[in-house]
């Protein structure tokens, strides 16, 4: 069994790959698909459910639901919703959101 040691000039694989994705300009999209995906877990099962498309760009959150009286009640907390979406992102990801 060989002694593993890391030297000075090696780093982590999420260092590395974290640098890559920031090189490569796709840090930020891969935190939108993470918070598309935790959708469900920041909002509820009974909003993900009546929630059919949800799209990031440009720093507006567009969302397409299946039910009026959903999009109502999600209207009135908009700023909530960017809220608890800007934390989990850890920055200021959303400025806006559109309901379709």
């Amino acid at each position: 069994m060989s002694d593993l040691k890391r030297t000075a000039n090696e780093a982590p694989l999420k260092d590395v790959i974290d640098r890559w994705l920031k090189a490569y300009g796709m840090d930020g999209k891969m935190k939108e698909l993470d918070i598309i995906a935790a959708w469900p877990e920041m909002m509820g099962t009974a909003v993900a459910h009546r929630t059919k498309e949800i799209t990031i760009r440009n720093g507006t959150l567009y969302l397409k639901l299946d039910s009026s009286v959903m999009r109502n009640e999600l209207l009135n907390g908009k700023q909530v919703i960017i809220l608890r979406i800007n934390e989990k992102a850890g920055y200021a990801m959303i400025r806006d959101i559109w309901f379709g």
